[in-house]
């Protein structure tokens, strides 16, 4: 199926979805969101598809935000109804059982940074940039951001970021661990020397970062994708209640495992000291 605005690629289990308006930085418009949300909800249903990557076409941004064009018309009712929206559909991959990884190939600003946050894990490329630069438009971000930073980072940064408007470096995000890990993934000539573009920048690699993101990706894949789905489950939900309250889903979901294949199949492969092949039910 055809998506405005995305690209998907599926090879060994792994969709890739990249967002496809590089004229724009790929900002995010309403048909941009709207294709995300038909993506996620058919790609979840394919069962070829074991993991989603999600990134941005070109060498400079993941997602530079929301298009600014369409936030300037809003209401006071349609504002709300437009963060609403957004929201859903960022929930919607949030709680996905399947594992989503944001490679964060450039800017992450606003809806961009809010859309990663959503993504269960955030590799970035060494020159990528993250910020919440609402403040600047006088809006505050509506995607999500507001409640998922602070959860990411803490109060005290996620106030830090969103008050100041100011951009932080990967190395930066990820040492207050916003993301999980960052690649320098930049063009090398024979020598092993990086190539330069006409003003002295160095010239970003996507296939390396892609290839680097993928490796990361095999590793959860060579675990039991029921287990892996369950667990995603029981943080997200986990994190919206008490500890006793989060204990007591885990321990369902738990016996809920207990009951499946690739359960039976993992421990017996233990015991038989052999690599397990698990199916997914």
């Amino acid at each position: 199926m055809e998506y405005k605005n995305l690209t998907i690629e599926i090879s060994d289990t792994v969709a890739t979805v990249t967002i496809n308006r590089p004229e724009v930085l790929n900002a995010l418009n309403a048909d941009t969101i709207a294709s995300l949300r038909q993506c996620f909800h058919d790609l979840s249903k394919d069962d070829s598809v074991r993991a989603i990557i999600l990134t941005g076409s070109g060498d400079k941004s993941f997602v530079a935000g929301a298009d600014i064009k369409e936030l300037a018309e809003q209401t006071p009712i349609g504002g709300a109804d437009f963060s609403h929206h957004g929201q859903a559909v960022f929930n919607y991959i949030e709680n996905l059982r399947k594992p989503v990884v944001a490679a964060v190939n450039g800017f992450a600003l606003g809806g961009g940074c809010e859309l990663a946050m959503a993504c269960h894990l955030r590799y970035a490329h060494e020159g990528a940039r993250f910020g919440q630069p609402e403040v600047n438009l006088g809006i505050i971000p509506g995607y999500g951001g507001t409640q998922r930073l602070p959860r990411l980072v803490g109060k005290g940064r996620a106030l830090e970021l969103i008050m100041s408007g100011e951009l932080i470096t990967a190395p930066r995000a990820y040492e207050i661990g916003l993301v999980n890990d960052v690649f320098g993934a930049w063009k090398k000539d024979d020598k092993g020397q990086d190539i330069l573009d006409q003003k002295g920048r160095k010239i970003f690699d996507q296939g390396a970062f892609m290839n680097w993101v993928k490796g990361k990706l095999k590793v959860i894949l060579s675990k039991g994708p029921m287990a892996v789905g369950l667990a995603i489950e029981s943080v997200n939900r986990g994190l919206e209640m008490t500890l006793h309250e989060g204990q007591h889903v885990e321990s369902t979901l738990f016996g809920l495992v207990c009951t499946t294949q690739d359960f039976h199949e993992g421990t017996q492969s233990f015991i038989e000291k052999r690599p397990p092949k698990f199916s997914g039910r």
